[in-house]
């Protein structure tokens, strides 16, 4: 193969692969604007007589800044902890509710100090290590004495679902990487691991 040859297939592989994600991401992002406007796009049809572009996805939007503002409400953390429970009955839903919950709930600024560091944790078995999250501490009492534990989130499909694991402190190395980048490694299937750890 030519130098020039050469030179036009590493241009091209560049080229696609940052072109390729820009028009994903714009793809999925209309995809997502499209959907939520067809909900509610046809109320407003039959309100104007004609379709109005754009006004059932803001009609989303203010849906959401709504359910906002009723969470951050005393009684309304009320109605919404027992709309809560009541999806947990629903059989079908049930499963399927709570894995999606803690998903976009790691992602919030809100409630994500619940992963409180990304480390390394030999699993499933010894030799073999996995990240995990932090999510709590706990003193352990054995005959041998007290021992200090940490409770450790390990996921086994991407976030939505995982195993916990209560693991001595010493056998848990930490990574020094921020909880956002431990989504990101996570979710990236471990492509976005960097080069050396603990850093």
């Amino acid at each position: 193969m030519s130098r020039y040859e050469n030179w036009l297939k590493s241009r091209f592989i560049a080229g696609f692969f940052f072109t390729v994600p820009v028009f994903a991401t714009g793809w999925l992002l209309w995809k997502f604007w499209s959907g939520i406007d067809d909900i509610f796009g046809p109320m407003y049809t039959r309100i104007f007589g004609q379709p109005v572009p754009g006004l059932g996805f803001v009609t989303a939007v203010g849906m959401i800044l709504l359910m906002g503002i009723i969470a951050r409400n005393v009684v309304g953390r009320r109605v919404l902890g027992w709309a809560d429970r009541l999806l947990l009955r629903v059989p079908i839903y049930r499963r399927l509710y709570p894995s999606v919950k803690m998903l976009i709930d790691s992602f919030s600024p809100e409630r994500r100090s619940a992963f409180r560091a990304v480390v390394l944790v030999q699993h499933p078995r010894p030799g073999e290590y996995a990240f995990g999250f932090v999510t709590s501490e706990l003193t352990l009492d054995t005959l041998e004495g007290k021992r200090e534990m940490v409770t450790v989130f390990v996921p086994t499909n991407n976030l939505y679902l995982g195993d916990i694991t209560v693991v001595p402190r010493t056998d848990v190395i930490a990574t020094g990487l921020p909880v956002e980048e431990g989504l990101r490694i996570i979710l990236s299937a471990g492509t976005a691991t960097p080069p050396r750890l603990p850093r």
